[in-house]
């Protein structure tokens, strides 16, 4: 006995049931975040103009015990914001006694230090400087 032909009349029924069923297992469950939902809020948040610090800019401002306040982190801001109007990609910005290599398309911070500690005030491998 062939289950098909005595429940469907045409394969149209029998795809449009399966399509049906594999559909609604693939939306999120109500109150739940769809996976389109999630990839958009994380492609807004990447695209917005904050700037981010690398790990390896966060482990020096750690160890350098460097703790930059909101109107510093603006004026950081900024510095990042006149470099990509320069067309600068690699920047060296100077807020305070601070500075800070910051690649300018990524609107990422690279490494900072307090200019107390460098001897020299030698920076290599940047295009441009900016001092806040």
């Amino acid at each position: 006995m062939n289950k098909i032909s005595n429940q469907f009349s045409s394969i149209e029924q029998v795809t449009e049931q399966y399509l049906k069923k594999s559909s609604q297992g693939l939306t999120a469950p109500e109150g739940e975040l769809s996976f389109g939902d999630i990839l958009k809020q994380k492609q807004s948040v990447s695209n917005s103009s904050a700037l981010k610090f690398s790990k390896h800019a966060s482990l020096r401002l750690q160890s350098r015990n460097i703790e930059l306040s909101t109107e510093q982190k603006e004026r950081l801001e900024t510095g990042a914001e006149k470099a990509e109007a320069k067309g600068m990609r690699e920047s060296l910005v100077i807020v305070d006694s601070y500075s800070f290599i910051v690649n300018v398309p990524n609107k990422t911070v690279v490494t900072a230090m307090d200019q107390t500690e460098s001897e020299e005030n030698v920076y290599t491998n940047i295009d441009g400087a900016v001092i806040i």
